[in-house]
């Protein structure tokens, strides 16, 4: 596992945290004398089932398989919208009244833990060797796991073979073939490639990825320090700008948002569409036809790389001691191969194990399943959230030709310095 070390930050929920920390409102039995795990625990779980009707039926059920599996404990699975599920769950460890356990992101489990809000749950893996090892990385810090990983995203290039092949080009998969390939493809009217620049979409999904791929990171390895305005860093926005100066992006790529409807790529005037997520393909596959749409790896540069971000589930601080067992019980049940594979078949997401089949079959999900080996599940920080906000629009503005792509990484590494400096 990779060692990750924390900074410890201030934020506004500490004082009242540090106060209730050690106390709890859940309820909880006493071991049974025959050895049973008795207890109460409180779930929270998020949309990770996009269809709400069918969410609930799922969660339902595997309410009734736990406790049929383990009579002693009353488990209750409470469903939560993704909106403000960050604010939410904070004024739950704020005011030490919510769940024993929680969906969360690597960065909330890293913001969390910085002011004592979740435990360790290493006791809860009963084999850490059955998962991809990102995603067990993912909630790891100071030689401790904070999350057990449930499911995972994967982000990836989804290509419009038609128009490199009536380009006369190969499909791209590396950096320098992404270049040569822009020109021939410009002179055309369209695009190699795409890119999100608005500021509300997560970096995780637009810049990041050609981040790393060209050999950078957002942190330095302690946390204690902004690296994206490295040489690797200026490397990574270079590319960007300079397609986007040989017509090589959008043209409105620096503010374009997500969306595929009325976009450059349901018009055919885009040959790969960059860091697509699996529920993503077939509506990309209808806008231009329904033909000719396959799944590709990442791009290479210094390393091949891509964002795919494990579902993390958090023992909170809410936890009573005396209720432990009882949570690492509900943990190890999520975490087992007979769960993950129901949940990925239902959520249509990849396993956290390597032993639980891919939702689907076919080309795409061969590839997806491929692009696993690739995946980088974020820079878990107490202030990713905040950097990322600040580095947005600096790289919108290169986009832009306001600023070059040194100024602009320079800028923004000022500001997320002294983000840094306040947490």
């Amino acid at each position: 596992m990779t060692r990750r070390h924390l900074r410890l930050a201030a934020v506004a929920a500490a004082g009242a945290l540090a106060l209730t920390a050690c106390s709890s409102g859940n309820a909880s039995t006493a071991p049974a004398a025959d050895g049973e795990v008795t207890g109460e625990v409180t779930m929270w779980m998020y949309p990770v089932i996009k269809d709400e009707a069918a969410s609930k039926a799922f969660w339902a059920d595997a309410e009734k398989d736990f406790e049929a599996e383990n009579p002693g404990v009353d488990l209750t699975i409470e469903l939560q919208p993704f909106a403000k599920r960050d604010e939410q769950i904070s004024a739950a460890l704020a005011a030490n009244s919510g769940p024993d356990i929680a969906l969360v992101t690597p960065d909330m489990a890293a913001t969390y833990l910085n002011v004592g809000g979740v435990l360790p749950v290493d006791d809860a893996i009963e084999d850490a060797d059955v998962f991809y090892p990102s995603t067990i990385e993912a909630g790891t810090f100071d030689g401790e796991v904070y999350g057990v990983p449930i499911f995972q995203n994967i982000a990836t290039n989804v290509v419009n073979t038609k128009v490199f092949a009536d380009a006369g080009l190969d499909i791209p998969t590396t950096w320098d073939q992404v270049l040569d390939a822009a020109p021939v493809l410009a002179e055309q009217g369209i695009a190699v490639m795409d890119y999100a620049g608005t500021t509300e979409q997560t970096l995780n999904l637009s810049f990041y990825p050609f981040l790393w791929q060209a050999g950078g990171t957002v942190f330095t390895e302690d946390g204690t320090d902004v690296a994206f305005d490295s040489k690797e860093g200026v490397n990574a926005l270079e590319f960007l700008v300079d397609l986007q100066e040989m017509g090589g992006l959008p043209a409105d790529s620096a503010t374009a948002s997500i969306t595929i409807e009325g976009s450059p790529w349901a018009a055919g005037k885009v040959g790969i569409h960059t860091n697509g997520l699996p529920a993503e393909i077939e509506p990309l596959r209808t806008a231009v036809g329904g033909e000719g749409v396959e799944v590709a790896l990442p791009f290479e540069d210094e390393i091949q790389a891509t964002f795919g971000n494990p579902g993390l589930m958090a023992l909170t601080s809410i936890n009573k001691q005396e209720n432990r067992e009882a949570a690492y019980a509900v943990l190890s049940y999520l975490s087992s191969k007979a769960f993950q594979t129901e949940l990925s078949v239902a959520s249509g997401n990849f396993s956290s194990r390597t032993d639980v089949p891919a939702p689907g079959e076919g080309a795409d999900y061969e590839t997806l399943e491929a692009a696993l080996e690739f995946a980088i599940p974020g820079e878990p920080n107490p202030a990713a959230r905040q950097v990322m906000a600040a580095l947005a629009p600096y790289v919108q503005s290169a986009l832009r030709g306001e600023l070059s792509a040194e100024e602009a990484l320079s800028k923004a590494a000022d500001e997320a310095r002294g983000i840094l400096d306040r947490n």
